[in-house]
């Protein structure tokens, strides 16, 4: 069952669902929302609203991330927004994603790729 894969199976992460778990690693947010964090953190996000879309539906199937209650947003006025939560399961695979940048990185410096502090 997928909702039963190890956590490695799951990486590496596409760079939307990275964004995405992110963003949602810090509270929940509706699809838009996802995008304007991703946006302030200096982020490029997909530019396909619709390209959004399928990766939180996918990542829901995947249990990485869950429908949160309907609440009405604050800054919209519109209480049709669908929010979502990160989930445990995608808490860790956003961490096990983050460690295994790191090692990426830590290798282009090792490599000279990368000047020490560059990031």
């Amino acid at each position: 069952m997928d909702n039963e894969r190890p956590i490695k199976r799951f990486l590496p992460l596409r760079p939307v669902e990275f964004h995405i778990l992110l963003s949602l690693a810090a509270g929940e947010r509706h699809g838009y929302g996802i995008i304007q964090d991703a946006e302030a953190r200096g982020q490029a996000m997909a530019p396909d609203v619709g390209t959004l879309y399928r990766a939180l539906r996918r990542m829901q199937e995947q249990g990485l991330i869950a429908a949160a209650e309907r609440r009405q947003a604050p800054d919209a006025g519109d209480e049709r927004r669908n929010y979502y939560r990160i989930t445990p399961r995608g808490r860790r695979v956003a961490q096990a994603e983050a460690r295994r940048l790191e090692a990426l990185t830590r290798a282009a410096q090792l490599g000279g790729l990368l000047e020490e502090g560059a990031i």
